[in-house]
């Protein structure tokens, strides 16, 4: 995959309205939703493991994002996704997936992972089981 392949969410994410006065407005919100993004699909949980992965990602995002004051802070992105349109952001979101769907020609696989409950063995040290659908 080449650093090019994510310049198609920020095609369909220029559309979402940004809730935000344009008066100390520092970072771009198509690349704060594309940091968002991709560090939740890499297992973030939380807008510090957020920053830490597009601190950790940030010279590959800059091959592709603005980031004209590099990556913000976790409180600046508790505040732009708390005033994101939910309706709006998913109108975007699925005219992403469907380009995707139409330019893939079907050769995408949905996959799905899932933990079973109390599957874990505490006393015989087993972890729990994971199941994977495609």
């Amino acid at each position: 995959m080449t650093t090019q392949a994510p310049r198609g969410p920020l095609r369909f994410l220029n559309e979402l309205p940004d809730p935000r006065r344009d008066q100390g407005k520092r970072h771009h919100l198509p690349d704060m939703i594309v940091i968002a993004l991709c560090a939740v699909i890499c297992g973030a949980d939380g807008w510090q493991d957020i920053v830490l992965f597009g601190r950790s990602k940030e010279t590959w995002f800059k091959t592709f994002l603005h980031l004209p004051h590099g990556i913000p802070s976790p409180d600046t992105f508790a505040r732009v996704f708390a005033r994101l349109d939910p309706v709006a952001f998913g109108h975007c979101f699925r005219q992403w997936m469907a380009h995707l769907a139409e330019v893939s020609q079907g050769r995408l696989i949905a996959v799905d992972g899932k933990t079973l409950r109390r599957s874990f063995d505490t006393a015989a040290d087993k972890s729990a089981l994971h199941m994977l659908n495609a």
